[in-house]
């Protein structure tokens, strides 16, 4: 059985890297005629995908139960490498399926309402992995429910697809998004847990893109730049497979082949004459991935808000306004101080009675790319966390009129207005200054930006080992996502993660009791929501302790080894819905201290010597 299906697999390859190249051989007349006419490769790309599809679904079928656990493994890995080649087009042209077959073995929770709460178990490639590859007899059980939804879904997805719809201009941003999530999450083990194959199955993308680009050979009018990118994907290729997961050096990767690849991305678009879409999270002309090029901060706000350096100083006076609040005590900047990042340095933040709130204050730096606000992701926009404040009892305790009332009473808060909102001194207004100041907190323009970027060359060897543990053997990119470090996920940035870390009441390692702060359970008060807190950005982490939703750890030591020995439950903690693997991490002290030098690389420049207005300009232009 297993030299047939060799065989098969053969016939395959070469029926699927034949066909390839009988798509992209046309005489030159030929391809002036299609250069003239534009050229569309969506019939081949979506023969291609189609292939893919098949030849995935073909292996899914051969999982069976009754067989033993090593035939199943050789039988999954050829599965997962069919499904690989499929990913760059899955990603962009079917992106809730593609976080259904190949999401987290998680439960997920959706909810709409008291009415509509959706508890979802995960079927995809994950399960089978951690099923199959984990040590002892397997879950015969969830084996056959998530191969048999996979078994459905894969031909589903082959015949029912959007490919047909896209063009040139697509299927570009499609290899675009594909070189974004292997630089992003990819290279962090994110979708190979148990086996971290996560190098090999991004080789596998870029063979996937070298063939889709193969299609398009004939669609160059420099040849030059198809050359280029063949060279180029044959050495990341090559430079993925030369190292084992742990020893991988990511930051050279990032720095030297994801930058490589972006350039070719405007390179190819400008030899196709053709317009990178922007309307989305990303910016399609950015070439780096740590810079504020990279995001497209108008998908980040309001529609048809227009962000200004004026709009940015309005608010930030209405941030630093006590008047504001009920009783005159409080501000925004109160509980979010600008010299330590917009954090306040407390275990939990103060109310307008100095009485301790609920939790800890995050920082404010880089808000602005997350998609849900406070640790419980009650709010899904800046306007909306600044509602939540002015409301309540313990904060600003007040509402909209009473705050339109004092602005429209300040005479230099007037002429602002009458400049910026054509005299309109509303509640609207205000949230939105206030949010564009909020925006504008985000320079990336830390150290390791700058290092990255190859603006200097000062990072130290220990802090770019950081930065390989956190993408790597560390798991930390598994959720605090580059380049925010927020959980907010890529490729499409269109969600933000939270997670159940079992964060214990206090510091102690030995014997502790889980925090009983439950986090996302209210207000729906599903089970399965019971302690998690939205994943909060690293970035500037070296000024923002205290650290955990409820300032548990005064230092990164701490934090550190709190994951190391796998949160709450590898503790000892009796935390069922936990996502944060419970097994160690194994972690050298030298490996901690490399973290941690890392992490305080992430400190922007404003923190350290220069003043934030110059950030703030900077940010604008």
């Amino acid at each position: 059985m297993i030299m047939q299906n060799n065989l098969l697999k053969q016939k395959l390859e070469a029926l699927l890297f034949g066909g390839l190249f009988l798509f992209s051989c046309q005489s030159p007349t030929e391809q002036s005629a299609l250069k003239e006419a534009e050229t569309n490769h969506t019939q081949e790309i979506e023969a291609y995908y189609v292939q893919m599809m098949d030849s995935c679904t073909h292996y899914l079928h051969l999982i069976d139960t009754s067989q033993s656990k090593s035939k199943n493994q050789q039988i999954f890995l050829a599965a997962r490498k069919w499904y690989k080649y499929a990913e760059p087009i899955i990603i962009a042209y079917d992106h809730e399926n593609y976080k259904t077959i190949n999401g987290p073995n998680l439960l997920k929770v959706e909810i709409d309402d008291y009415t509509d709460i959706k508890k979802i178990k995960p079927n995809s490639f994950q399960v089978l992995e951690e099923i199959l590859f984990a040590v002892g007899e397997y879950d015969r059980e969830t084996l056959q429910r998530s191969s048999d939804f996979l078994k459905a879904r894969v031909p589903f997805m082959a015949e029912n697809h959007m490919i047909k719809e896209q063009t040139d201009r697509h299927h570009l941003k499609m290899i675009r998004d594909v070189i974004v999530n292997i630089a992003t999450k990819g290279l962090t083990g994110f979708d190979s847990p148990a086996l971290a194959h996560s190098l090999i199955e991004a080789a596998y993308n870029y063979e996937s893109l070298a063939k889709i680009l193969a299609i398009y050979k004939s669609s160059f009018t420099d040849e030059t730049i198809y050359q280029a990118w063949m060279a180029e994907l044959d050495s990341a290729k090559a430079t993925l497979l030369g190292e084992k997961f742990d020893d991988f050096d990511r930051y050279a990767f990032i720095k030297i082949h994801t930058k490589r690849q972006l350039e070719l991305i405007n390179q190819t678009a400008k030899d196709f004459q053709l317009e990178l879409t922007a309307n989305e999270a990303l910016n399609q002309y950015a070439t780096t991935i740590f810079s504020q090029e990279f995001y497209n901060i108008s998908d980040f706000t309001p529609p048809q808000r227009q962000i200004s350096r004026e709009s940015i100083a309005l608010g930030k006076k209405l941030f630093n306004d006590k008047q504001l609040s009920l009783n005159g005590k409080l501000s925004c900047a109160s509980c979010h101080h600008e010299d330590k990042a917009f954090t306040d340095g407390l275990t939990k933040a103060k109310g307008n009675d100095d009485g301790e709130l609920l939790r800890n204050t995050p920082t404010l730096t880089y808000a602005v790319y997350q998609r849900k606000f406070f640790y419980d992701a009650v709010s899904t926009s800046l306007e909306g966390q600044i509602i939540n404040v002015i409301g309540n009892p313990k904060e600003f305790h007040t509402n909209f009129e009473a705050m339109e009332k004092e602005v429209m009473n300040n005479s230099a808060y007037q002429s602002a207005f009458n400049e910026l909102y054509k005299g309109k001194t509303n509640a609207r207004n205000i949230r939105n200054a206030i949010s564009d100041y909020v925006r504008s907190l985000a320079p990336f323009n830390s150290k390791f930006d700058r290092n990255i970027n190859g603006e200097e060359n000062s990072l130290s060897k220990l802090e770019r080992k950081g930065f390989n543990l956190f993408m790597g053997k560390a798991s930390c990119g598994t959720c605090h996502f580059a380049p925010s470090f927020f959980g907010t996920v890529p490729p499409s940035y269109d969600e933000t993660e939270l997670e159940n870390l079992g964060v214990p009441a206090t510091a102690s390692f030995n014997n502790p009791d889980l925090d009983q702060d439950l986090g996302a359970y209210e207000p729906f008060k599903v089970d399965e929501r019971k302690f998690f807190f939205k994943t909060s950005t690293v970035r500037n982490i070296a000024m923002t302790a205290p650290y955990m939703h409820n300032g548990v750890y005064e230092t990164l030591e701490e934090v550190i080894e709190f994951y190391n020995v796998g949160g709450g439950a590898g503790m000892g903690i009796d935390n069922p819905y936990q996502t944060l693997p419970a097994d160690s991490l194994h972690l050298s002290e030298l490996e901690k201290q490399a973290l941690i030098a890392f992490l305080n690389s992430l400190t922007d420049s404003v923190y350290q010597s220069e003043p934030i207005e110059t950030e703030l300009k900077t940010a604008l232009q």
